[in-house]
């Protein structure tokens, strides 16, 4: 027997329907590229959505043909979000921080048909421009008489003079809740990038855990500021979830430096804000030396790599922000976990509750998770087995787009399919999870594990270090040792010997790196991950002295 309910499709484009319905006048602010700043609401998103739907439609571009975008977070992109993947094309975000030749490859193996950008990545599509066949249409995100007159593209289309040619009047069409809705290339340090393709089911499912009061808790009470990119993951996916609750957006556009940021966030009320451990470092370099609070902002998600503890203190005690700890994926839509207490660790001291914090966090419903040993057996969840993480869940990639690095999933003995993270982890009674490294970068020395993470961190607790990051270097005894390679902090004085000391007390002995190595810099990847790829080939020459 089924139930009697009606059956309604999970898709984008009920979505803005609804924002436009019951939170039309809910404002969307963004700093353009071109300097100002422009405000439209969740009704004049879906309104000029719709324009693109037409426009697409007058193209005769097909169902599940690719839309890509080079661009910022904007209103506009936020307009192709919803007009492309509402109207049955497949969003295809493209990450400007790559390589142009990467680029080029990824433009080709998605064989897009139109890429809409902003003129800031103009440089880009003039060098890729000429190498990409698939694409028919190349339209700058702009006004008519902002277009370069040279641009050197054949063709060119201004954004507002093309979809200003079309009527908002659209009825979005009906689909399979399965359909192909965006597509996201991971920024991979080997092999060609890997594209995950997300369903209309797979970003609504993940948009309504998204939202949960154990997640990001959105409401329409909150003003957000995603300062984690559109181009990469949907932005965590907060451009969906903040259509279901109505939430105001406040988009940063290009200017990521910390005064601009703060800047944003007290002018337009910003309550919730997320991005990456870098972004946040820059915006407190530029507070404390100024002396500035935040008048409204409560909260902020970090993630894409480890959140070192003294900027959760520095948010938590200097001013009065929580951080929610996250863990995530391309290739879990892409959240998986979300650090937040329970009601039990409430009457906790703030030590205890600390070393909760530092956990990714929890698996949000929907997410089910496990880690395994070296012969794929089940450790367990008691905060000290350790193993490689495995993960299954509707927002889960069941496989990679054309099959690029072939089938993922590791099938069980029941048969289901999970998919291997890469990261060792361990989870505790209480079921969250703290990621120990990445299996490529785990430290083994003398049969025992080392984590970087935990290296890396008690490094960037100190006052003078600006950026840390542990790799392990060979030893004829050991078989690795670690070291770690530092970034001091402008007018910082710190020595070898000081930062090593630093460390007595704070891990086990045989735990304590070898050696420390300044650096004016540590390679970051095009999402603001560290390069450890990168650093281990500029220290290749490097000898340990204890070897």
């Amino acid at each position: 027997m089924f139930g009697l309910m009606q059956n309604q499709p999970l898709l984008i484009s009920s979505l803005i329907d609804f924002a436009q319905r019951h939170h039309g006048d809910g404002e969307i602010v963004s700093r353009r590229v071109e300097g100002d700043i422009h405000r439209t609401t969740w009704a004049g998103i879906a309104q000029r959505a719709k324009r693109i739907a037409n426009g697409l439609d007058a193209w005769k571009l097909q169902a599940s043909d690719r839309v890509a975008t080079l661009a910022w977070n904007g209103y506009r992109h936020l307009e192709l979000y919803f007009g492309v993947s509402g109207s049955e094309r497949v969003l295809h975000t493209i990450n400007p921080r790559l390589h142009p030749d990467q680029v080029t490859w990824i433009i080709n193996h998605a064989e897009d048909q139109v890429l809409c950008f902003d003129m800031t990545f103009l440089p880009i599509i003039q060098a890729v421009h000429a190498k990409c066949p698939t694409v028919k249409h190349w339209v700058a995100l702009c006004d008519a008489d902002k277009l370069p007159g040279d641009s050197g593209i054949p063709n060119l289309l201004s954004y507002e003079a093309w979809i200003n040619q079309h009527t908002d009047q659209y009825v979005w069409p009906k689909m399979d809740e399965n359909t192909a809705s965006s597509m996201c290339y991971t920024s991979g340090t080997t092999g060609n990038p890997k594209a995950a393709l997300y369903s209309h089911r797979s970003t609504l499912l993940h948009a309504y855990a998204a939202s949960l009061p154990d997640v990001m808790c959105i409401s329409a009470r909150d003003a957000i500021l995603p300062v984690v990119p559109m181009f990469h993951v949907n932005a965590w996916g907060i451009p969906y979830s903040a259509a279901m609750t109505g939430a105001k957006l406040v988009f940063p556009g290009g200017a990521m430096d910390g005064k601009s940021i703060y800047d944003l966030i007290e002018a337009e009320g910003v309550t919730f804000a997320a991005g990456v451990p870098t972004v946040w470092q820059m915006l407190l370099t530029h507070m404390k030396p100024n002396g500035l609070k935040f008048s409204k902002l409560n909260r902020t998600v970090i993630g894409g790599s480890a959140c070192p503890p003294a900027m959760i203190t520095a948010f938590k005690d200097d001013y009065g922000v929580e951080v929610l700890h996250a863990w995530g994926m391309t290739e879990l839509s892409p959240l998986g976990t979300l650090c937040t207490l329970k009601n039990k660790h409430l009457k906790l001291s703030e030590e205890e509750q600390m070393k909760i914090r530092l956990k990714q966090g929890r698996a949000i419903f929907g997410i089910d998770m496990k880690i395994v040993d070296d012969a794929g057996k089940e450790q367990p969840h008691d905060g000290k087995a350790y193993g490689d993480l495995l993960v299954k869940g509707p927002w889960v990639v069941a496989e990679y787009f054309k099959s690029e690095g072939g089938h993922p999933l590791v099938n069980d003995a029941n048969g289901d399919g999970w998919f291997p993270t890469g990261d060792v982890a361990t989870i505790d009674p209480d079921g969250y999870m703290q990621i120990t490294d990445r299996s490529k970068d785990v430290i083994k020395s003398g049969g025992e594990w080392i984590s970087s993470i935990d290296i890396e961190n008690i490094a960037m607790s100190h006052p003078g270090v600006l950026m840390a990051a542990c790799i392990g270097i060979k030893h004829p005894k050991w078989d690795e040792r670690p070291i770690v390679a530092v970034v001091k902090k402008p007018d910082a004085q710190v020595t070898r010997e000081e930062l090593l000391k630093y460390y007595e007390g704070k891990t086990a002995k045989w735990q304590i790196p070898d050696d420390v190595v300044f650096v004016d810099s540590i390679p970051l990847g095009a999402t603001g991950k560290m390069l450890k790829t990168k650093l281990r080939e500029q220290l290749k020459d490097y000898v340990l002295p204890t070897a």
